[in-house]
């Protein structure tokens, strides 16, 4: 089945005032069945709005639920200090009971890089670098032992993503998924075909690699409340055949995890998460 999450709060938040609602958004996401919440995350504020941190807003949120997935999607992972990220994590998904996944990307945002003194220069390279040293930590292997280890086996999942050929390989050295961000069917069925061609020589079966997207949902009788960054799931004026249909392509395609981000005011969110439970929910949740 296809597993579908939501972001605990709505997309490009204009104010601060508008992430104060997460924990009882993810409460709601979790009572309506959603497999997953998820939080992206820059260090400074810009064009994408209020953002707060990934891994402090995912472990309030799983000290306000039971059951639901936490995810990050994504964490710039080339900002972070690699022991201290491997033991925030490891801490995480401990005291989560094993709910958490790891979603990373290298970033693009230069002046994120500038204001924590990290070079902006090579980050795909030390995130490499930092992927296969976390696993190593996870895995309680050599030195330095980390304070905690992870309650998951071998660790958290991972979630890699990025679009290039270095990205693809990243994720099939390291990643238990590829993420990406708005694709369709045949996007999908191209990325796939993409991972059978770079496999070779990472000692991966890119059969075992899952894939994964974010996506972005206007539901039915919502307007936007902040241009849609491409095409919405379900087109640009979308229904519930349209939304369903295009769900059920990319499942067919490959997809394990949808992750949705609905861009609608702040105070809409809880009644279009209620759609999305009520309407597209049975068809594709995990029992």
């Amino acid at each position: 089945m296809l597993r579908i999450g939501v972001a605990p709060h709505c997309l490009w938040p204009a104010r601060d005032e508008e992430v104060d609602g997460v924990l009882a958004i993810a409460g709601t996401a979790e009572e309506l069945g959603f497999d997953h919440v998820f939080a992206s995350g820059h260090a400074l504020a810009g064009d994408s709005g209020v953002t707060p941190d990934p891994l402090v807003t995912l472990a309030a949120v799983a000290g306000a639920t039971e059951r639901i997935g936490l995810v990050t999607s994504i964490l710039v992972l080339p900002l972070y200090n690699t022991i201290v990220l491997a033991h925030q994590a490891a801490t995480l998904d401990r005291l989560s009971g094993g709910r958490f996944t790891l979603g990373v990307g290298t970033g693009w945002d230069a002046s994120e890089f500038a204001a924590v003194s990290v070079p902006f220069a090579g980050r795909g390279r030390r995130m490499d670098e930092q992927l296969g040293t976390v696993r190593k930590l996870w895995r309680g292997e050599g030195e330095p032992r980390l304070g905690v280890l992870p309650r998951t086996e071998g660790g958290p999942r991972v979630w890699v993503g990025g679009g290039s050929d270095a990205a693809l390989r990243r994720a099939l050295r390291y990643g238990d998924a590829w993420h990406g961000a708005g694709l369709d069917a045949a996007g999908l069925t191209a990325v796939r075909e993409r991972l059978d061609g770079l496999a070779e020589g990472t000692g991966r079966d890119p059969g075992t690699l899952a894939l994964t997207t974010g996506a972005f949902l206007v539901p039915p009788g919502f307007a936007p409340a902040v241009p849609v960054p491409g095409r919405p799931l379900g087109g640009a004026d979308a229904s519930i055949e349209s939304v369903r249909d295009e769900l059920g392509a990319l499942a067919e395609a490959g997809l394990a995890a949808c992750s949705l981000w609905l861009p609608v005011a702040t105070e809409e969110l809880p009644e279009a998460l209620g759609w999305v439970a009520d309407e597209i929910l049975p068809h594709f949740a995990k029992d």
